[in-house]
């Protein structure tokens, strides 16, 4: 079977028009794989899982592209077929240009990050399904040639409307094939920043727990400023990359380098410890969180453990069970005592040995005072004086989206969108139930909790009982919190079920008023 050239020709390029098209469809769902740590697997978990109106939308765009395709080329039969092959391109690429621009309005949540990852990532999905195209569009070709029959040589090309229905997988495929070269490639970059830290003289600082992780290091920070050079990991970089990260853009250049270690499975904490070789530790406290991929509570506590093993001198939250000869453990060598919650902040003793010092913060919520006490014994640990950390609490700010407080319009908001643990979940409502006038809790509940998530997401319901209003996210979580909140006797009335955020804010712009609060709690990313 023999093509003509202008025959390969346009296919070629019609392959790469169909591949940068298709490529415009994928953004939104590469930013999802970006979101899953590009793991292929959670991916297409996410993509298929019951409810989800992604793959609705790939099936209609599907749908209606063969329609639109097909209906040119027998609107443009009366011209030669290769003709109205030609003018079938135009609906072709116009509607998947507008499917993308309306897909745009519905933004990620979690921005999708534009890193060198992100676009080799990109530049490989186009390739595939480039080649895809290529391979599809001769395939179309070579059975037209052997049906011989006008009417298929005019609709030879629909098939194309079915591509959109593998995007999924073909993306992927991408991000498969793509580890080939980001794991050498991340492990060498590794490897160059574990060489940084090993050379460094300065002080390493490991902070874990299921709760209270990014808090205490930013308290932490606050605090040892006022005496020494400090670096911290940014935001919640507490990977092994998100460290290399840190290390990479500010150097070692420092007296203490507090590092951030997050956990989602057993031998994330050896890993990051293997990396920073901590001589000081913080274990903020142990709950749940990640119930799912750990298996059991017993597990997380072993997993935290290893930070309090493996560092010479440490700090431990009153849930943490693991025992450390010599560690400051909170609620006998340290603690917050006397809290006291209002609406502008909290108040508290701060004993440290036999010290006590008195505290007034701006800070929200009874684990203000927990997080401020840890990362004090922190403090104390290296070197600081009781006037020296007093001093130093001083210049502890909120952290962003954790319980941060704001006022629009007379409407206090509570920010606690970036919360999703249990234990911070309970203090959230009680600190909500402080403010006055109508008071409504924003949430799509918690996840990660495996077996126990419905139990936990039920008990969530129930504390919101007494709240002027209870506006539930999504479908994923939302049936558990209706359920708890009535069982705890809430009215129906009060609960309000939206399938996004943006609708919950229209919502609470038609019935807040001056003087009420509204609690955001758990801002769930996009992949939930």
């Amino acid at each position: 079977m023999i093509f003509s050239e202008s025959l390969i020709i346009g296919i070629v390029f019609g392959s790469l028009l169909s591949g940068w098209l298709l490529s415009l469809v994928c953004i939104r769902m590469l930013g999802i794989l970006q979101q899953e740590g590009y793991a292929a697997k959670p991916f297409l978990k996410w993509c298929f899982k019951k409810g989800n109106l992604e793959e609705r939308r790939l099936v209609l765009l599907s749908i209606s592209l063969g329609l639109l395709v097909a209906l040119f080329n027998l609107c443009f039969c009366f011209w030669e077929y290769k003709i109205a092959n030609l003018i079938s391109v135009v609906p072709f690429a116009g509607w998947i240009v507008f499917y993308y621009v309306s897909e745009r309005k519905r933004a990620l949540k979690v921005k999708t990050n534009p890193t060198k990852r992100f676009i080799r990532l990109a530049v490989c999905n186009f390739l595939f399904l480039s080649l895809i195209s290529c391979g599809l569009g001769f395939a179309c070709a070579a059975a037209a040639m052997a049906i011989d029959e006008k009417w298929y040589y005019l609709f030879r090309f629909v098939y194309f409307a079915l591509l959109p229905l593998a995007l999924p997988l073909v993306i992927a495929l991408s991000g498969s094939v793509m580890k080939l070269y980001e794991i050498p490639h991340g492990k060498k970059y590794l490897r160059k920043s574990k060489k940084l830290l090993a050379q460094s003289s300065c002080k390493m600082v490991g902070i874990t727990g299921s709760y209270g992780k990014t808090s205490v290091k930013n308290f932490a920070y606050a605090i040892l400023s006022t005496k020494y050079r400090v670096i911290a990991t940014p935001a919640s970089y507490n990977t092994p990359l998100g460290i290399a990260r840190a290390v990479s853009e500010n150097g070692l250049d420092c007296d203490i380098f507090l590092a951030e270690m997050g956990a989602r499975k057993t031998g994330d904490i050896r890993e990051l410890c293997d990396m920073v070789n901590p001589e000081y530790g913080v274990v903020t406290g142990v709950c749940c969180q990640h119930l799912e991929s750990f298996g059991s509570l017993k597990n997380i506590q072993k997993e935290k453990g290893v930070l309090a093993m493996r560092a010479q001198k440490v700090v431990l939250g009153s849930s943490v069970e693991t025992e450390k000869e010599g560690a400051l453990k909170e609620g006998v060598d340290f603690a917050a005592e006397d809290v006291a919650l209002s609406t502008d902040g909290v108040g508290f003793t701060l004993r440290i040995k036999e010290d006590r010092i008195p505290v007034q913060t701006p800070l929200l919520g009874r684990y203000a005072a927990e997080d401020i006490a840890l990362a004090s014994a922190l403090c104390y640990l290296l070197g600081m004086s009781s006037e020296e950390i007093a001093a130093g609490i001083k210049n502890i700010q909120p952290v962003p989206h954790r319980l941060q407080k704001s006022e629009a319009n007379g409407v206090t908001i509570l920010d606690d969108s970036y919360n999703s643990n249990v234990e911070g979940a309970k203090v959230a409502v009680e600190t909500l139930k402080l403010f006055g006038g109508k008071k409504y809790v924003v949430t799509p509940g918690l996840v990660e909790l495996g077996l126990i998530e419905e139990k936990k997401n039920e008990e969530l319901g129930a504390l919101f009982l007494g709240l002027d209003g209870v506006i539930l996210v999504g479908e994923t979580r939302v049936l558990p919190l209706r359920n708890g909140f009535l069982k705890a006797g809430g009215e129906e009335e009060k609960v309000v079920l939206v399938p996004s955020l943006h609708k919950a804010q229209l919502w609470l712009g038609e019935h807040l008023a001056a003087g009420d609060t509204v609690l955001f709690l758990n801002d769930l990313p996009d992949k939930y």
